[in-house]
């Protein structure tokens, strides 16, 4: 691929190389190593700051539990659906561990986190909506990651199929392809806006943002995995398109009456 770049009023052809590494002296480390820890690192911090500036509606022995359940679920939950998008490399798989833990999906690490949560606020008795908190956050490591993802080309599982669109990208094998990473980062950078403009002009109710989030972010990778290569179920989907159409299920009062997602002042008696 061939970025132009203006200097001096002339352009001068920069190639990128795929995948992206930083050189420091004599080591060589992929810019996708270094975005997901840096997405990790400052989606953690964003959360902290928000968190100090917001304040929380729930009390912090109850929000660390939810802390916990939150990255062990995530970390499960994303290799998990990471191992099962391709049963014949899983069956074919030399180390069944090794296939899990190196194969990972950022849908799986929403619904394991989702669901590891709610098992976890059951028993501390919690009944507080816990998602806002998390909500932007995310949005930002997600935006870092897929930066990351993009730098990878063809060599990770995050490209799309072939196509003759004028935008249509080179990413390492000499095809031009749908730039599914660079959709991702426009659609999260949207969603972040429509986060903002939603909470300034509408009284959100606890937990709301999570799950517009949710709702929207699940709905997109659904029709986007419809421009990636990937394993097809006999439902005619892959395994992540099921995940997000259970997850847009389970959310399915939400998007038939919006109106539980604010809050309604009581009528005046």
């Amino acid at each position: 691929m061939r970025f132009f770049v203006a200097l001096h009023s002339s352009y001068k052809t920069l190639t990128l190389h795929f995948p992206v590494t930083i050189s420091i002296g004599q080591t060589h480390i992929l810019l996708h190593t270094i975005t997901d820890v840096l997405g990790l690192f400052i989606g953690f911090r964003y959360y902290i700051f928000l968190k100090k500036r917001q304040g929380d509606v729930i009390n912090s022995p109850n929000r660390l539990w939810i802390v916990i359940a939150a990255t062990l679920g995530g970390f499960i939950g994303s290799r998990l659906l990471g191992g099962l998008e391709n049963p014949v490399a899983l069956k074919n798989a030399i180390s069944t561990w090794q296939h899990f833990y190196t194969n990972k999906t950022i849908v799986g690490g929403l619904i394991g986190g989702l669901i590891s949560v709610e098992f976890m606020k059951k028993m501390i008795h919690e009944k507080t909506a816990s998602g806002d908190l998390f909500t932007l956050p995310i949005l930002l490591a997600l935006l870092i990651g897929r930066i990351g993802c993009f730098s990878m080309g063809v060599y990770e599982d995050a490209f799309g199929v072939p196509t003759a669109l004028p935008w249509g990208l080179e990413l390492g094998d000499g095809i031009a392809r749908h730039p599914v990473c660079l959709y991702e980062i426009a659609f999260l950078l949207f969603t972040w806006r429509l986060m903002v403009w939603l909470n300034n002009n509408y009284p959100l109710a606890n937990g709301a943002r999570f799950k517009i989030f949710m709702i929207l972010y699940c709905t997109f990778r659904f029709l986007l995995d419809f421009i990636k290569p990937h394993y097809t179920y006999a439902t005619g989907l892959s395994a992540i398109q099921l995940c997000c159409v259970t997850t847009v299920i389970y959310y399915y009062p939400y998007i038939l009456y919006p109106k539980k997602l604010l809050v309604i002042p009581q009528a005046i008696k």
